[in-house]
């Protein structure tokens, strides 16, 4: 085994370990909640390493990166994630290699996304992105929308073809009322995933937690977790 796989190998299992700890912390099954490795401005070398280490859900944050390294791992077995803000002239490409965008936040990046999906004759999951500090706007520092307008937004892209509504996506704000209360944000989303199945039950995944606050995502029902540098180690700084 390599160093690198044998580091991954490691880094994998410590995670698999938090993961664990805060699903029987929670009173949870272990199989409830699913990992995806966010491999954003790590090479397409360490993606195959991970999927020979059993990893099936990578994600990436810029399209720039994530299209020639999806495209240079197109043989293994992985499930794409789209997790950064969305720009629409991207969207042809995500469209090509991503198997779900979590960053969906405004009609018209939903409109963008369901004309490439139809064009590419392929059914692409979605995942509205819930920004808890939205301004007047309605938007988040990072993208997302505020929980009022998630309603509008799910019915549009239930009604949309090529198109899947899966859930809902937050990333833990830094300001606002929910600012340093990482659980709380959570358990706030855990709520709007609620009240989004009783009109679209089958949108049941809810991501939120990444490295530093995978337990609290855990302990407030998320299903899945995002997590890069624990994984994968601390990235060097994109000069």
């Amino acid at each position: 085994m390599t160093d690198r796989k044998t580091e991954l190998a490691a880094n994998l299992a410590k995670v698999d370990e938090r993961i664990a700890a805060a699903c029987a912390a929670a009173g949870r099954d272990r199989d409830e909640v699913t990992l995806i490795v966010v491999t954003k401005t790590y090479p397409a070398s360490d993606v195959r390493i991970l999927s020979d280490l059993g990893v099936r859900l990578v994600a990436e944050n810029r399209d720039q990166d994530a299209a020639p390294k999806a495209a240079a791992c197109a043989d293994l077995p992985l499930e794409w994630h789209f997790v950064g803000q969305l720009q629409t002239n991207k969207v042809r490409s995500v469209v090509g290699y991503a198997d779900v965008v979590q960053s969906v936040d405004r009609s018209r990046l939903v409109v963008a996304l369901s004309k490439e999906a139809v064009r590419a004759e392929r059914e692409l999951g979605c995942l509205i992105q819930v920004a808890f500090d939205a301004d007047a706007s309605g938007r988040g520092e990072r993208g997302g929308v505020a929980p009022g307008g998630i309603e509008e937004l799910a019915g549009l892209i239930a009604g949309s073809p090529g198109l899947r509504l899966d859930g809902l996506m937050t990333v833990a704000p830094l300001t606002g009322e929910y600012a340093g209360r990482e659980q709380a944000a959570f358990e706030r989303l855990m709520d709007l995933s609620t009240d989004l199945r009783r009109a679209h039950p089958a949108a049941t995944m809810v991501s939120a937690g990444m490295s530093a606050d995978l337990e609290q995502a855990v302990a407030a029902g998320a299903t899945h977790v995002r997590v890069g540098t624990a994984v994968l180690g601390v990235r060097p700084r994109l000069g």
